[in-house]
């Protein structure tokens, strides 16, 4: 199976309601807006999705609801990663049943010191061998604490199932290596909206981008003028990017992306504990972020 990650894909948040119950409704909803933009797809259950904090029975729901919600000209990524080998390619088949096109599989983390190269690379062979659908490898070590380096991704680009890799460590160096010692057909997506740019310069075939949550329009429109040749406008909106960027990701977290989301019209609401909610001289910042990129476009 064929899959071309070219593009802008949010992964997307998971509300609650209230009383910390998924709310599919305003998930739904979510992508429904969602499908009005020029975003490639969407990656659901990843980190900003609170997959951690989910019950299994709780992520099939969520797939399922963004499954039936999404437009089907958008591709479906669905993050399959769990601690255990067997335990992620139960996972992995289980979103494949429900129609997803790809894994994303997160490295494990809890052994996090004996994580070596060899470990990490018989866990995604072993998911990528009994996958029906295909694999990317996801590296977000300000997570987890284990960095999937270049010279692993060019000995996993050369397994028929292995895709691609999200690299979220916002470090274009490693990308650019990456992009260096893998085949050209392996494909380089970021995580780190920060480094979109640069990355698509180096070759990236785009990005998975918390803000984009938020913000789906603006990160679209940085690709397509990368992709146009307007470098100047593409460097501008990068710069434009880097203040919220920032604000929804390493400053105030995943309650700060969602009550931006909550600031731009779409359900935000909550984390799920123990994520703390945002105060209130948090929200007033967002606000000023928020508002000031609104009058300025």
């Amino acid at each position: 199976m064929s899959l071309v990650l070219r593009g802008i894909f949010p992964p997307l948040t998971t509300p609650f309601a209230p009383d910390g119950s998924l709310d599919l409704k305003a998930a739904t909803a979510n992508v429904r807006k969602y499908n009005d933009t020029k975003l490639a797809g969407y990656v659901v259950l990843g980190s900003t999705g609170e997959s951690v904090y989910l019950r299994e029975e709780e992520k099939l729901k969520v797939l399922q609801a963004v499954r039936a919600a999404a437009d089907r000209s958008k591709a479906l990524i669905a993050g399959t990663g769990c601690e255990g080998t067997a335990e992620t390619i139960e996972f992995t088949r289980r979103a494949a049943d429900v129609g997803y096109q790809a894994a994303l599989v997160r490295t494990p983390a809890y052994f996090k010191s004996q994580m070596t190269e060899s470990a990490l690379e018989r866990h995604f062979r072993a998911v990528a061998d009994s996958s029906p659908i295909p694999v990317l490898v996801y590296s977000v070590p300000q997570f987890t604490g284990v960095a999937v380096e270049a010279s692993l991704v060019a000995r996993l680009a050369a397994h028929p199932n292995i895709a691609g890799i999200k690299e979220s460590s916002g470090n274009v160096e490693r990308v650019a290596q990456m992009l260096r010692l893998a085949p050209p057909e392996f494909q380089v997506v970021v995580g780190s909206a920060t480094t979109l740019y640069p990355s698509l310069s180096l070759g990236a075939g785009g990005g998975i981008l918390a803000v984009a949550c938020a913000l789906p329009e603006l990160c679209v429109e940085l690709y397509q003028a990368f992709c146009q040749g307007d470098h100047a406008r593409a460097r501008s909106l990068q710069q434009r990017l880097l203040e919220p960027t920032v604000a929804v990701t390493s400053r105030y977290g995943i309650a700060g992306l969602k009550f931006a989301m909550e600031l731009r019209g779409y359900a935000g609401g909550l984390p799920r504990a123990p994520l703390l909610p945002l105060d209130e001289a948090a929200r007033a910042e967002l606000t000023r972020i928020v508002r000031a990129l609104d009058a300025s476009s």
